[in-house]
């Protein structure tokens, strides 16, 4: 029991454990179902994330999808960075604030609220890059923009924007600032891309559906 508790009185388990559950807080489940009076998780692709608030929502009210899907998307790119925020506040380094960001990826993609499914990580890996790479954050929701308008496939436009986020991490920063290891970058985005594994499937079968 004095382990345990040691444990759980250490500073940084506590953020670990809260980069974790906050993280896995599935904003989209809980925005459709109070707004929309839809579960998104039954309809759709049943993901979680703003794709599919916006595609199941839009069936019912397309003006209330866009605004739901923005929340969505902004709620899960900002549980990571909250964390974030306060661990700065508290004074912890850079190798605790990596570990703060894979956690919160983790969470949201495999959340215990939701039986450990959970969304693809696209928004919330974007949140905690942003933090801590800004640069390559947004050149990668730069690939993801102009992705999505010339493919239209919302999985193919988060990959592409996840490659060129890593990919271009390792140039801009050959070595990341203080912890002197892309390993976190690079295992974030190898939970996204396996996460996408059923997109990629349907992507090679050509039965990936398009934005609208």
């Amino acid at each position: 029991m004095d382990f345990l508790a040691n444990i759980l009185t250490n500073i940084n388990i506590q953020f670990y454990l809260a980069a974790y559950l906050i993280g896995a807080i599935p904003f989209g489940v809980l925005l459709a179902w109070a707004f929309g009076g839809v579960n998104i998780r039954a309809h759709g692709s049943g993901s979680v994330g703003a794709t599919n608030v916006l595609r199941v929502v839009k069936e019912r009210d397309s003006r209330l999808a866009t605004k739901l899907a923005i929340a969505t998307f902004a709620c899960d790119a900002l549980k990571g960075p909250f964390v974030m925020g306060m661990a700065v506040f508290m004074g912890l380094d850079a190798h605790i604030l990596w570990t703060i960001a894979l956690l919160a990826v983790v969470g949201h993609c495999f959340s215990p609220y939701l039986f450990f499914e959970g969304g693809k990580g696209v928004a919330t890996g974007v949140g905690v890059v942003m933090f801590l790479l800004p640069i390559e954050a947004a050149l990668g929701l730069l690939a993801w923009f102009v992705a999505a308008k010339v493919f239209k496939i919302s999985s193919l436009a988060s990959l592409a924007g996840m490659i060129t986020a890593v990919a271009l991490s390792f140039v801009i920063h050959p070595e990341v600032p203080v912890i002197k290891s892309h390993a976190p970058i690079v295992i974030i985005g190898f939970i996204i891309l396996y996460k996408h594994i059923p997109n990629l499937l349907r992507l090679f079968r050509k039965e990936e559906a398009k934005i609208a």
